[in-house]
């Protein structure tokens, strides 16, 4: 476009004053680079010139597609561009900016004395505009406001990123403590069923195998891990409730007598009174208390029937009698897993969830064999409170 050289950049006396004694924008740790855009020589020259004399890196290009050439090879800090051009003009090559840079500040250069066009280049994206012929001053005040305004926007972005960093960082920390003192947890529970099994000799082992069992049927019946975990915690504690019955009871060799059974009976609720005041035990002290619960409602100590069983429960019961039945008591010898899959499904509807059987026959007796012996310590491989492998 035409234009009159000679007022393009109106020159005032005395040197033009820098931020803190220093050339270029004092905050950045480089010389700011500056891509001016111009389809007149004259008019580049006299932007660029100016520009370096105050410090700046400046790169010009004639056009708009140039520029965008440019752009795709090098990192700048501002650009200052007229608006009509031939071939890519401004408005143009701001929206190419602003899409693809949104951080990257564009001054708006014309000799349009219309406000209209500036206001729409503004909402376009552009920081700022210069309408021809403006002082050299002005110019530089306008860059190095550019220049200030692009700093901050960094400044805030590196700020929420270390931000993020450190939220990260500290959420990665806090997942580890509280992993930590969940394993300390468990390390505590083993620690308690160890215990039990010192008190009750005849089903040494007992807690382990049937929380093991328990773990392997609830991965089989695609129950989410955290629901798992508290299953497993319950399954290895259900019997906690007989550290509280006397021993001339819970190790007569002869059968109990009635008011014996009533006193045995009474280990559900006992071991649900130690736990359920334990917050990270309180869902485990359910499956605790409704361990010896049948699904047709025959059981104790509420005679829950169905779906009033937890799940957890339900699952217990099919792996404590898989236990039971393939484990040695001092009246017999310990069953085949065949014989206790026989066991189970006449017990089904009756006893047992029918829905837990019918995914415990589909597993075979392989696992279960496995199982036993990494409990019983040949090739162990993982802890009482991992999850078993799924069939």
């Amino acid at each position: 476009m035409a234009l009159n050289l000679a007022g393009l950049i109106r020159p005032k006396p005395g040197p033009v004053p820098v931020a803190n004694g220093e050339r270029g924008n004092s905050r950045m740790e480089h010389a700011p680079r500056v891509l001016v855009v111009d389809d007149e020589l004259p008019v580049r020259n006299v932007i660029g010139s100016t520009l370096e004399r105050q410090g700046f890196e400046v790169e010009v290009a004639s056009n708009g597609r140039e520029a965008l050439e440019l752009l795709d090879t090098n990192t700048f800090d501002l650009v200052l561009t007229d608006i009509v051009m031939q071939d890519v003009n401004g408005i143009a090559l701001l929206e190419r900016i602003h899409s693809q840079q949104p951080d990257l500040p564009v001054v708006m250069v014309t000799a349009i004395h219309d406000i209209g066009v500036a206001i729409d280049s503004m909402r376009r994206g552009a920081y700022d505009y210069l309408l021809k012929p403006f002082e050299r001053e002005h110019l530089m005040s306008t860059v190095r406001r550019a220049l200030d305004h692009r700093q901050v926007l960094q400044e805030s972005q590196n700020y929420q990123q270390s931000l993020e960093q450190m939220v990260r960082a500290r959420t990665e920390m806090l997942r580890h403590a509280m992993e930590d003192l969940e394993h300390s947890y468990d390390v505590t529970l083993e620690a308690l069923g160890d215990a039990l099994d010192l008190k009750d000799s005849e089903t040494e082992g007992h807690s382990k195998r049937v929380t093991a069992y328990t773990i392997a049927l609830s991965r089989a019946m695609d129950l989410p891990p955290a629901e798992i975990k508290v299953i497993a915690r319950g399954a290895f504690l259900h019997d906690i409730g007989k550290m509280a019955i006397p021993d001339h009871i819970l190790r007569k060799p002869g059968t109990l007598s009635t008011d014996e059974q009533e006193i045995m009976r009474e280990h559900c609720s006992r071991g649900y009174n130690m736990l359920r005041k334990i917050p990270f035990l309180s869902e485990a002290a359910e499956i605790v208390y409704s361990h010896q619960e049948h699904f047709d409602g025959s059981g104790y100590p509420s005679g829950l029937r169905g779906s009033q069983i937890p799940i957890g429960a339900r699952i217990f019961a099919v792996a404590d009698a898989l236990d039971a039945i393939t484990s040695d008591r001092p009246y017999r010898k310990a069953h085949s897993f065949d014989a206790a899959r026989s066991e189970i499904l006449r017990c089904s509807g009756s006893q047992f969830d029918p829905g837990v059987v019918e995914v415990f026959l589909k597993i075979p007796n392989e696992l279960w064999q496995e199982l036993r012996s990494e409990i019983s310590g040949q090739n162990r491989r993982y802890s009482t409170f991992d999850i078993a492998p799924s069939a």
